[in-house]
């Protein structure tokens, strides 16, 4: 065969490959990565969007995907707790689904109740689990200890340059995930103490309720009575009140105090007294529960997410300004245009958040990040007590299952 005559018979075969790739493609032949899109329905809890929290992040992260994993999401808010389970067995029961993302812990039990019933059916579950391992059900959690621990060390830090030692937090139930924060902003503390010499005094106070603004309105006002600079939000709509009473506390001239807003960037709220806001980042948690049904890397039984993975941290002031125009797009964003709210936090953070405690955190970050430590976390109540006390007298080697921070 001449020369000529090869070459043309090797470009009619990549014709036809070609245009019988092509084909599959757009019949959605599987494998082909294309053709019959994933379709993924999240499920909201009964606050539905405009939470400025886990809900909207939610939503953040399944917008994400939809544009960058080419799939096709779909919203949904049940009416009531009733309505959980009948919306779940009717989603899969549709077979239209690839994946159903549950916001929260109030689907666990809809979840556990419903999941065996339909075994093709895939679920991910943000931010609890129903302790049950199934290969259709995957449980992404966080790794809490991690991002509270940095918060532990900045609260110090500014505690000192407000003029004072003492910080605290107002917590919500007691409940593991809180134990975890509890561990965590306890161990920041110790560690900014065995770093710098410098003593702080620590507050917690559980408040047993999510949504009680006056709960938290009335904890914090203790809390500062007892010499609180600093207070840690971890009480939900709680800690809303607790954002009040420290505006209240500055405002009538009682003392300067601040507040630390965690999960969702909260500083738009007062950014002249929430400079800082832990971040539990339900955007990446959904993100990733799409991305393994897209990329055929699904596994069942819990997940959880830190540092590394960017599943906690620290608000940048990208994400603080991207909460404060969420903010103003819900008009709950009054006295300030987003720029403002990213240009004061700027000028707080400078102010209060000193260059050594920054280097302090990163320090910190970096041993969690490369695997040099890693945090315990107890599965009984006697072992967080246990854990808490020792932290308490100064042993940070009580909070670790790996690991060792020398002095």
């Amino acid at each position: 065969m001449s020369s000529s005559k090869l070459i043309l018979s090797i470009v009619v075969i990549l014709v036809i490959l070609v245009g019988a790739g092509l084909y599959l493609y757009y019949q959605g032949f599987p494998g082909m990565g294309g053709g019959k899109k994933i379709k993924v329905a999240v499920l909201f809890d009964v606050g539905g969007r405009g939470d400025l929290s886990f809900n909207d992040m939610a939503y953040l992260g399944a917008e994400r995907a939809e544009k960058e994993l080419n799939v096709e999401v779909e919203y949904m808010t049940p009416k009531s707790l009733e309505d959980m389970i009948p919306l779940l067995k009717q989603l899969s029961e549709s077979g239209e689904y690839d994946l159903l993302v549950l916001v929260g812990f109030l689907w666990t039990g809809p979840l556990n109740a419903t999941a065996d019933q339909y075994p093709n059916q895939k679920f991910a579950l943000i931010d609890s689990t129903t302790g049950v391992v199934r290969p259709n059900e995957a449980d992404i959690l966080f790794r809490e200890q991690e991002c509270a621990a940095l918060i532990g060390i900045i609260a110090s830090g500014m505690a000192y340059e407000l003029g004072g030692s003492t910080i605290g937090a107002v917590a919500g139930m007691d409940i593991p995930p809180l134990w975890k924060f509890h561990i965590g902003y306890l161990f920041g503390v110790k560690y900014f103490e065995l770093k710098t010499g410098k003593p702080v005094n620590f507050l917690w106070q559980y408040t047993g309720t999510f949504t009680d603004t006056q709960v938290g309105y009335s904890t914090a006002t203790q809390l500062l009575q007892q010499g609180a600079k600093v207070l840690y939000g971890l009480a939900g709509l709680t800690h809303v009140g607790m954002f009040n009473a420290i505006i209240d506390w500055n405002k009538q001239g009682k003392g300067k105090a601040l507040a630390i807003g965690q999960d969702a960037s909260q500083e738009w709220y007062a950014p002249e007294y929430i400079p800082v806001s832990g971040a539990k980042r339900v955007d990446v948690a959904v993100y990733h529960a799409i991305e393994m049904v897209v990329k055929n890397t699904w596994k069942g039984g819990i997940i959880t997410l830190g540092l590394k993975e960017e599943g906690v941290g620290i608000w940048d002031e990208d994400g603080v300004k991207s909460f404060a125009e969420l903010a103003y797009e819900t008009k709950q964003l009054k006295d300030h245009t987003p720029d403002d709210v990213v240009s004061i936090v700027k000028q707080m953070r400078s102010k209060y958040i000193k260059g050594y405690v920054w280097d302090l955190v990163h320090e910190l970050e970096q041993k969690i990040k490369n695997g040099e430590i890693a945090f315990k976390t107890p599965l009984t109540h006697d072992e967080y007590d246990q854990i808490i006390q020792q932290l308490m007298q100064g042993n940070l080697d009580a909070a670790l299952e790996k690991g060792s921070i020398a002095s």
